[in-house]
């Protein structure tokens, strides 16, 4: 199991320069090129994001956006490489918010399902926790930790039986 902490990493944004286009390949020579095999070998991935102004940081749009070569393996050139001879791969998405807001990660959400689905990875469902600003905050919901440890074990079962 690999964890990478993005803001350790110097991932540029994607420049729309369609350099990916004809391979599939980015063409920006920095760390993503060290995270592109961990995506597509992992059969989780979980993306964690706090939100920041109703999106993901910055570090982690970087990650979906430079993906974009991903997308184009998939969609434009039509590579089955992504699918691994029809493997079921599982995407999971865990936030949490400051705010209380009713509509707080509704953007974020729509995000990262259509990065799991660039990177052929299913969209297996979310934790997400309103309310929690500061660091230590999700210690004073019992219960967080309690559901991440059974989302984590429905992620496993249903890959092992899927």
């Amino acid at each position: 199991m690999d964890r990478l902490r993005l803001a350790d990493l110097n991932i540029s944004p994607c420049r729309e320069c369609h350099g990916c286009d004809p391979t599939g390949q980015c063409i920006i020579q920095d760390d993503m090129l060290k995270v592109y095999p961990k995506l597509l070998e992992a059969d989780i991935i979980i993306l964690a994001s706090p939100i920041f102004f109703y999106g993901i940081t910055a570090w982690a749009k970087a990650l979906v956006d430079r993906s974009q070569s991903l997308w184009v393996k998939k969609y434009l050139l039509k590579e089955l490489s992504l699918s691994k001879e029809g493997r079921k791969r599982k995407g999971f998405f865990i936030s949490v918010g400051a705010t209380k807001g009713q509509r707080l990660f509704e953007g974020a959400i729509l995000t990262v399902k259509y990065f799991f689905d660039a990177i052929h990875a299913d969209y297996a469902g979310e934790l997400l926790f309103r309310g929690l600003d500061a660091k230590g905050d999700i210690l004073k919901r019992p219960e967080a930790l309690q559901r991440a440890f059974e989302a984590g074990r429905k992620l496993v079962t249903d890959l092992q039986t899927g």
